[in-house]
């Protein structure tokens, strides 16, 4: 029964019987029948399972039950196989177009009743809006048809294979067919029917297809139909009631653009949506228009006249129990969150997402790059030999892909540009995607960021290109030519808008570095910021053997080739929780920038359309963190791209203590993604009188000593730290090391300045490779004073010649007790350090420490090159909330420019510092956690580290930078720790 297709499945066709053209999805008063629920299932190891699954009479007693939709890898607890994960490596080998013979297959089956009134219906449909991958259907035994392109449309005509009453529909899904090399993007491969299955009853003298185009300007809104109907389904109807409109053609050749005045336009900020009608006597599809205007100016993108900013994230649609199955109430809440975030745009990378998200986009309000189902990035490999976006054999394929994209959902206002896949290298494939889209759109741009030369799209697209490069693509680019172009070439992109379609790699901690982009677009008009990659991590909910619940990475599920952890890089983790990254894009990308002047503070609107009249203007001013006085500004509507000057309070400065005046906008009522008082923007005013440092004391009179005895509450034996009051404490212990994160492990793009990094090679394997992690300690000298203890430790690795000597000074000031710790590199080092700090043990006890309550920046962990998003003032946290639980283990919590800390068990205060800032006046920081950094850096999973009876507390006087290199540029200059002398103090009580 099998045809050689779908055994070995090499065809390079995307399928045979599934209706074309493909049309929008449509709400329709059509009746319908959601096939949605639950199936028989039965998973086979090979394509070629010759039984007769599709007969009506088939006996399916022994399969399984399966939901539909669902991927079958995630259900059935591991029975059906298991998930896999690749970034660019295909899962088999690169045989274009075969797949191996071991391709798991899945049949499914079920039964629906078809109501009796159908038989009225002129066709009946059965549409699938995504299987992966390529799949064949039957109905009551009768075979209908088969398709491929995993997250697209395919509807199929059953009108006569049904009947009323009982039916049998047959699905059988192939994991691998030619399809795959046209799906190799970075996410999980999920097999299965993992969107809906919808009976479809079509009515004579229905409306086949919509396409409402609008236009605005002036305050003006332009209407032009495009109506796919019988000539015997007219008269045709349009009804905007808000609008007053109300059009009736009676034959398609009646249907012409007209305008309408008095509209409110559609822009990501303000989403003015209109409901509009298009109706026969057989049947009325409903719809939302969103008025606006999409266009090139010379360098500019704009909408409705305006320079589009995009404030983006890359969307993959991922759940970790569901994986690409959608769920509207959590893709609703997950699409407020970016809202209340700042983000302003959506990259649908790399495929259509399911057509509800999009209707959510439109009325939330977000700009969307809309992309094709399209990437063959495992070609790379070969050096792109065999790539098929050069192969005209795949052309068929190809536009398949793309007009099946853009007939689904091109009455969405949302979408502003097109793009045609994305990371399949170039040819005449896409060339001809691109020619399809002018054709069939001309009013929205096209985009791929692999047409470096720009022949075939509208907008100059890069991804991960370094601060340096993307200022020189700012301006005319005379200095230096732009990446695989001859000058021509370049001189034709420097004529179109720029934009990066994937930067700032938000993998594990980090990025750093948004505030330098953000601050290049504002600087260079023809930049049109970009899509961070990317919104949410990709962890599948899983647990160890012993039932401990984590989430899962590649080879994670035994995977022959997999990426590991590249699929954890997102600004939102697993479980929806923000990462500091997430508030650091935030604060970068605000609307509003405050600038303070004297006794001002001007105001930028810096909206592409929405003035402030929807927000509320708060002040507060706090003494070391302590609130002391409040009220509102009383500010100005201020439009879009306009400023206002607006007095400041006056602010009562206190002698003794920090003062901070901080300025928050604020919504001034509950909108559809956050509620009434939602901080939209913040900057803090320090109004501190000046205090001097207090100077370190010069002690005299040192003697050798053997480092036992008691300063104050102090107790030290050999020179170290035991007890500090009634629980022992032990240190200091100079600390270099700190668990790698992804950046750190990343070895990619562009390196920092002279020897301190290495093409190719990452920082951390640099680390480890000068022992870092595995410091051992020789001390020189121990010695007394009255009040006073002095030691002097070297500190180096095994098989190294380079050390630190770092002095440790205790004594005892006015009753408190002060440590001041001084280290010095000796010459040698050649890489960059991840810190420089000390590190304190505190055993349990009776009293473990928990908590902490701290003077400093905060909530959110910060680095030097993410300190955005950190604001001066008093928090509290427990340790486990310290940390973020980032799917790989590495170096989190750290909060900059302490000033007091307290360590606390159960809320009662332990141990209490003071730091105070050296010479230079920089202030160190803290992390407090359970771990070392050794045991962090050896954990592949949280459930991998080890238990722990202690508490670590680690002062830094400075910290590496976290950069972007896992996928993208090396930490800045500014902001790497380079090995240099430096200085900590600390008062202890």
């Amino acid at each position: 029964m099998l045809s050689e297709f779908s055994a070995h499945v090499p065809d390079r066709a995307p399928g045979r019987g599934a209706l074309r053209p493909a049309r929008s999805w449509l709400h329709s008063d059509a009746p319908t029948l959601s096939l949605n629920g639950t199936w028989r299932f039965r998973l086979s190891p090979t394509a070629s399972v010759a039984e007769d699954f599709a007969a009506e009479d088939h006996d399916d007693r022994g399969w399984d039950d399966l939901t539909v939709p669902s991927h079958w890898v995630l259900e059935g607890d591991g029975a059906h196989g298991r998930p896999i994960y690749t970034n660019v490596q295909f899962p088999f080998p690169i045989d274009p177009p075969h797949v191996p013979d071991e391709n798991p297959t899945g049949d499914h089956r079920r039964h629906f009743e078809m109501p009796a009134d159908w038989s009225d219906a002129e066709r009946v449909l059965l549409r699938f809006d995504g299987v992966e991958s390529l799949f064949r259907v039957w109905v009551n035994g009768v075979e209908i048809g088969s398709a491929a392109g995993s997250r697209l449309a395919h509807e199929f005509d059953v009108t006569s294979a049904v009947r009323p009453g009982d039916n049998v529909v047959a699905v059988r899904v192939h994991q691998w067919s030619a399809a795959s090399y046209l799906e190799d993007q970075d996410q999980w491969w999920l097999p299965g029917i993992f969107r809906d299955v919808t009976l479809i009853a079509r009515p004579a003298g229905g409306i086949e297809d919509v396409w409402l185009r609008t236009g605005f300007a002036d305050g003006h809104g332009r209407v032009d139909m495009e109506i796919t109907a019988e000539p015997t389904a007219y008269p045709v109807t349009l009804r905007i009631p808000e609008l007053g409109v109300e059009r009736t053609w009676s034959a398609p050749a009646d249907v012409t653009p007209f305008g309408i005045a008095d509209v409110d336009p559609w822009s990501a900020e303000q989403p003015r949506l209109y409901d509009v009608t298009v109706s026969t006597a057989a049947e009325t599809v409903t719809l939302r228009a969103g008025f606006r205007t999409v266009e090139i100016r010379g360098d500019r993108f704009l909408v409705n006249g305006r320079r589009v900013v995009f404030h983006g994230v890359n969307r993959h649609e991922t759940h970790p129990l569901r994986g690409r199955v959608f769920d509207e109430e959590h893709a609703r809440e997950d699409l407020a969150r970016m809202k209340r975030f700042n983000v302003n745009a959506i990259r649908t990378s790399h495929y259509p997402p399911h057509p509800r998200l999009l209707d959510l986009a439109d009325e939330l309000g977000f700009w969307v790059v809309l992309e094709c189902d399209l990437e063959t990035h495992g070609f790379e490999k070969l050096d792109w030999v065999g790539n098929p976006s050069d192969d005209p054999a795949w052309r068929e394929a190809y536009l398949d892909r793309i007009e099946r994209t853009v007939e689904r959902d091109k009455n969405h206002p949302g979408i502003v540009i097109w793009s045609l896949g994305n990371e399949a290298g170039t040819g005449c494939n896409l060339a001809a995607m691109s020619a399809w889209v002018h054709a069939r759109d001309p009013e929205r741009p096209v985009h791929y960021e692999g047409d470096y030369t720009g022949e075939y799209t509208d907008v100059y697209s890069r991804m991960y290109a370094s601060v340096p490069e993307t200022e020189q693509i700012g301006t005319d680019g005379s200095r230096a030519p732009l990446l695989n172009c001859t000058p021509a070439q370049g001189a034709r992109q420097r004529t179109k808008p720029f934009l990066l379609c994937e930067y700032a790699h938000a993998m594990g901690n980090g990025p750093g570095a948004f505030d330098q982009y953000e601050a290049l677009v504002h600087r260079y008009p023809r930049l049109h910021g970009g899509f961070v990659w990317e919104w949410r991590d990709h962890g599948i909910l899983t647990t160890t053997a012993d039932g401990t619940p984590y989430y899962a990475y590649g080879g994670d599920f035994g995977e022959v080739v997999h990426d590991g952890n590249f699929v954890m890089d997102g600004m939102l983790l697993s479980d929806d929780v923000p990462t500091p990254s997430l508030h650091e894009f935030k604060a970068v990308v605000q609307p509003l920038r405050f600038t303070f002047d004297g006794d001002e503070v001007r105001i930028a609107n810096l909206r592409h359309t929405a003035d402030t009249s929807d927000l509320r203007f708060r002040w507060r001013v706090e003494h070391d963190g302590a609130s002391v006085d409040s009220g509102c500004l009383d500010v100005p509507a201020v439009l879009a791209g306009e400023v206002a000057r607006v007095p400041l309070p006056e602010t009562v400065v206190a002698p003794d203590a920090e003062t901070w005046l901080t300025v928050e906008a604020v919504l001034s009522a509950g909108t559809a993604w956050a509620d009434e008082g939602h901080v939209i923007a913040e900057a803090q005013l320090d109004r501190s009188a000046h205090r001097p440092v207090r100077a370190a004391r010069a002690r005299a009179g040192w003697r050798p000593g053997d480092g036992t005895l008691t300063l104050g509450r102090a107790e030290f034996a050999g020179g170290s730290l035991t007890r500090f009051g009634d629980r022992p404490v032990t240190g200091p212990r100079l600390e270099l090391f700190r668990a790698p994160t992804d950046n750190d492990e990343g070895a990619w793009g562009e390196v920092g300045e002279s020897d301190a990094s290495v093409a190719g090679v990452s920082h951390a394997e640099l680390w480890r490779r000068d022992g870092l992690d595995r410091l051992t300690t020789r001390r020189v000298s121990v010695e007394h004073a009255d009040g006073a203890l002095r030691t002097v430790d070297k500190v180096s690795a095994a098989n190294s010649g380079s050390w630190v000597m770092a002095e440790s000074t205790w004594s005892l000031e006015g009753g408190e007790v002060e440590l001041r710790v001084e280290t010095e590199p000796s010459r040698g080092w050649h890489t960059v350090w991840p810190r420089i700090g000390i590190a304190f043990d505190l055993p349990d006890g009776d009293a473990p420490v928990d908590g902490a309550d701290w003077f400093g920046l905060g909530p959110h962990e910060s680095y030097p090159d993410s300190l955005r998003a950190a604001r001066t003032g008093r928090f509290s946290a427990t340790v486990d909330d310290l940390s973020v639980d980032y799917a790989r283990p590495q170096e989190t919590g750290h909060r900059s420019a302490l000033r007091r800390l307290t360590l606390t068990c159960a809320d009662t205060a332990v141990l209490r510092i003071e730091a105070l800032p050296d010479t230079r006046g920089r202030r160190p920081g803290f992390t407090l956690g359970r771990h070392t950094p050794q045991e962090i850096a050896r954990a592949g999973h949280p459930f991998e580290l080890p238990s722990s009876t202690t508490t670590r507390l680690i002062v830094d006087a400075a910290q590496h930078g976290l950069g972007s290199r896992a996928c993208g540029p090396d930490v800045w200059p500014e902001f790497a720790l380079r090995p240099e002398s430096r200085t900590i103090r600390l008062r202890l009580t």
